[in-house]
């Protein structure tokens, strides 16, 4: 299998609840590099932009509200099969039905409030990446 990059984002409400660190560590214990990583705080163009593909679903003003309520920690990161490793590694998107020792399983409390946001396929890891590390950078 080849090395890749994925794109994770440490969501306001783990930020707010002060686990980033943690996080990061069972990340990197999981055999993930950190190749980059920022702290920065969406305004709602950015957050519409970056969650688009999802515009015309009915949780999409709610999800913008939330990623915008405080900041995020978004990061690159590196290991072979990292997009596919990485979303089984965090669990499903309702934290509710993570299993323990999944990051959603242990700081998520909801399918919205669930913690990180991690890319689902090489492609999108590849637009994410550039959009937080690329556009945003300067």
């Amino acid at each position: 299998m080849a090395t890749e990059q994925t794109l994770l984002m440490i969501k306001p409400d783990a930020v707010a609840r002060a686990v980033v660190g943690q996080i990061i560590a069972r990340v990197e214990a999981e055999g993930f590099r950190l190749r980059q990583m920022r702290l920065v705080h969406l305004d709602r163009h950015q957050a519409e932009t970056f969650y688009a593909v999802h515009r015309d679903r009915d949780f999409f003003a709610g999800l913008v509200d939330f990623i915008t309520s405080g900041p995020v920690v978004p990061m690159v990161l590196e290991r072979e099969d990292a997009v596919a490793h990485l979303r089984q590694f965090i669990g499903p998107t309702d934290s509710r039905r993570a299993g323990a020792g999944t990051i959603r399983g242990e700081f998520g409390t909801d399918q919205q409030r669930n913690a990180v946001h991690a890319s689902d396929s090489p492609a999108n890891a590849c637009r994410e990446i550039a959009f937080f590390f690329g556009a945003l950078a300067g």
